[in-house]
C-alpha cells in the first residue's frame, strides 16, 4: 500500500474526528511536520505510529487501512 493512500485516510479520519494537525500531533507526541508529511504521502507511517493513530482516533486498524481494489 502506498504512503499516499495511508495519508489520505489518516487525514480524512483526523478531520472527521475534529482534530487540527497541531492537536493531532500533540496527542501523538510527534511534530506537526511529520503529520503533514504523512498526510501528503511523503512519509509512510510506521506500524507503531499507525497503532497509536487508531487509538487516538478511536477507530480500528481495518477502518484506517487503505482499501485494495
Amino acid at each position: 500500500m502506498g504512503s499516499i493512500d495511508w495519508g489520505k485516510r489518516i487525514k480524512a479520519f483526523r478531520k472527521l474526528k475534529g482534530y487540527t494537525q497541531i492537536q493531532f500531533a500533540q496527542k501523538l507526541g510527534i511534530s506537526v511536520s511529520v503529520i503533514g508529511e504523512i498526510e501528503r504521502g511523503a512519509r509512510e507511517p510506521t506500524r507503531d505510529l499507525i497503532i497509536q493513530i487508531t487509538e487516538v482516533l478511536d477507530i480500528t486498524m481495518e477502518e484506517l487501512q487503505p482499501k485494495k481494489y
